[in-house]
């Protein structure tokens, strides 16, 4: 009992962490030593829709090379999980009339940290940085694409603590910070988050949780700072010792910090399954539903016409898979869906109406591909991604194909 339930602080717990899994993340903790490991690649990829602007002007040929590391040391008391990747987007041509550059940066740098006081106490640490050009629909912030480079970042601390054999509590403070360069006004957010959570051993497959978030929002320039409390009651279950199911549902009280602006109150929910099906098979898939903060200021019906909507509920859901043929040879795919609804829009900039709203854009973004281990050391893949965004705001509605082929080296 004592096991399972440390285990879970340290694991399940984590409320709301992005990393490298972004959304994904159902609380799996290293458990092995890894030692230092080397790679690098480059991927060669075609776009048939480059401007970022999310204006159909013509195709492009990128090449992307790149160079990364990882390791885990893990210890009775203390265990790391470190991961980077640097890199550069070189086009080799783009169309004349595009606001894309030649080149743009690229890094992740991940850091996580379990350091175990003693049998009932623990500190938990996950830092995550990106800088990057395309949105990660798995971070949880992207709805669509932007015109430059975005520096996300993120760390959560918390401390875990048993009280009894089935009752622990988990306490933390989440950093969240997102901004993009002059190109893309009115994006930039900052958020704090505190939290607490209430957890009780049920069964040694089954945690119960309670949970009270209280988080403050930054905005940037038209955008206005606001204040969300979160108060949720949930489930983290194994099905097997290969399946896990995370659940968590309630209430958003969504404030707003302007005037004339609206408040709301609104359902949330986010949902995260992992799942080894067998050796070869392997699916995760996560689904979150309530009021965001991000990319609230939109331009409609024409560019200069800019209205803030205190509402913005979005739906974001992701599965992705990968099935092993052979040692050699393995296949995976996925799928992103984000439907958004904008109300309560207060014009903020521009000409038109001083209120707007039923507003909606929904986003899918598929990708498939194939992936082939040349030797030990040498691996290749070959994917095909398809975007396809259809809105009711100004300039958001595209389509984009883009095809790519990589080759990695590890040692």
């Amino acid at each position: 009992m004592k096991r399972s339930l440390l285990a879970g602080i340290a694991g399940l717990a984590i409320v709301g962490t992005v990393n490298a899994e972004g959304l994904y993340y159902a609380g799996n903790e290293a458990k092995e030593n890894l030692p230092l490991k080397w790679a690098v690649g480059a991927n060669l990829t075609y776009d048939d829709n480059v401007n970022p602007i999310a204006v159909n002007t013509g195709d492009a040929l990128s090449v992307n090379p790149y160079v990364g590391l990882s390791f885990v040391s893990s210890a009775s008391q203390t265990t790391w999980d470190v991961s980077a990747r640097l890199g550069v987007i070189y086009y080799v041509d783009t169309p004349a009339n595009s606001a894309v550059e030649d080149a743009y940066g690229q890094a992740r740098i991940e850091a996580n940290l379990t350091h175990r006081f003693n049998e009932r106490l623990r500190l938990v640490s996950r830092n995550f940085v990106a800088y990057e050009l395309e949105p990660d629909f798995a971070f949880g912030f992207a709805n669509n694409r932007q015109v430059g480079e975005y520096f996300f970042w993120q760390t959560d601390n918390a401390l875990g603590y048993r009280w009894t054999e089935r009752l622990a509590t988990y306490t933390g403070i989440q950093l969240t910070g997102l901004m993009y360069d002059s190109s893309v006004p009115n994006a930039d957010r900052f958020t704090a988050t505190v939290y607490n959570q209430f957890r009780y051993q049920l069964s040694p497959q089954t945690v119960l949780t309670a949970d009270y978030r209280y988080a403050q929002t930054s905005g940037d320039g038209l955008a206005s700072d606001a204040t969300d409390h979160f108060i949720l009651a949930g489930i983290e279950h194994r099905l097997s010792p290969t399946t896990i199911l995370v659940g968590r549902g309630g209430i958003q009280i969504h404030q707003v910090d302007s005037v004339a602006a609206s408040d709301g109150t609104s359902p949330y929910f986010e949902l995260t399954m992992d799942t080894q099906i067998n050796s070869a098979f392997k699916v995760r898939g996560f689904l979150r539903y309530g009021l965001e903060n991000y990319d609230t200021v939109r331009a409609v019906s024409v560019a200069n016409s800019f209205y803030e909507f205190d509402s913005r509920q979005t739906l974001r859901l992701g599965i992705n898979a990968d099935y092993s043929i052979s040692r050699q040879l393995s296949v995976f795919g996925g799928i992103d869906y984000i439907p958004s609804q904008f109300e309560d829009g207060r014009r903020v900039s521009g000409p038109g109406p001083l209120t707007r709203g039923g507003l909606s854009e929904d986003l899918i973004n598929a990708y498939v591909g194939v992936s082939v281990r040349f030797t030990d050391y040498l691996s290749g893949d070959l994917s095909y991604n398809y975007t396809d965004s259809s809105s009711d705001l100004f300039g958001a509605t595209y389509d984009r194909n883009r095809v790519n082929v990589g080759i990695r080296a590890e040692f």
